[in-house]
């Protein structure tokens, strides 16, 4: 148990870490880009930076998958060790942003959360909400894991999880892609570019986000359910073969 509470420790650590440098790169850039305060339309940027920052979201991604494959000793630790490391680098990237900025000045206010494959577009307090999400996953496993519960994630669990995956990613990028859809075939990417930049994402639809974080909260509860059940249901039988 000591090792597994160090190797949290040192993962909450690094992914504090992280959470301050990504901060601290979105400072840098609306000193560059919003010197007052950052709102829509989008500015546009530089194609330089642009590419240097979507390789930046995707090596940011890697760093997060490395150290969870590093520091689990198998497949269910690994998955709880990244949505663990994942989602304590999010929260404390707003929380470091108000720190350093006073910004955002409250949850509601909108934010780009990514830019692959379209901009990811929302209200601070919904990706706070997805992370303590993951964080309600990892726990669990965790937790599981040191009380030698089985953890067994079937297929219909993981179908389960893509599929609020999918759906809460959609309550994000859903703007840009009806954008995207009534956009001529014939627009250049340059002009495309500049019509995303223009758009200004009105309404979040909590509706659609709500109902993806409804499925991934059943999953887990589907999970810690079947895992404890299967515990004891081991229990049991070791139990009676000792007394036979």
């Amino acid at each position: 148990m000591k090792t597994s509470i160090k190797t949290l420790f040192l993962l909450f650590v690094f992914s504090l870490a992280m959470g301050f440098l990504e901060s601290a790169v979105v400072v840098y850039l609306r000193e560059i880009y919003y010197p007052h305060v950052f709102s829509f339309p989008l500015v546009n940027m530089d194609y330089n930076v642009l590419i240097t920052e979507l390789l930046r979201e995707a090596a940011t991604l890697l760093m997060l998958l490395s150290i969870a494959i590093l520091a689990g000793r198998n497949r269910a630790e690994r998955f709880a060790f990244f949505l663990f490391c994942f989602a304590i680098w999010d929260i404390f990237y707003y929380v470091f942003l108000w720190m350093l900025i006073g910004w955002p000045a409250t949850l509601l206010e909108w934010d780009i959360l990514f830019l692959i494959p379209v901009p990811w577009a929302g209200p601070v307090l919904a990706p706070c909400l997805l992370s303590l999400t993951m964080l309600c996953y990892a726990v669990s496993i965790l937790v599981l894991q040191h009380r030698r519960c089985p953890v067994m994630i079937k297929f219909r669990d993981w179908s389960m999880m893509i599929t609020g995956s999918l759906i809460v990613v959609l309550s994000f990028t859903i703007p840009y892609l009806n954008l995207m859809a009534v956009t001529p075939d014939r627009t250049s990417s340059g002009e495309l570019m500049q019509k995303i930049s223009a758009f200004i994402p009105r309404n979040f639809n909590w509706l659609l986000f709500g109902t993806g974080e409804f499925i991934l909260l059943i999953v887990i509860l589907f999970i810690v359910r079947r895992c404890i059940k299967t515990g004891k249901s081991r229990f049991h039988n070791q139990t009676a073969d000792f007394t036979a």
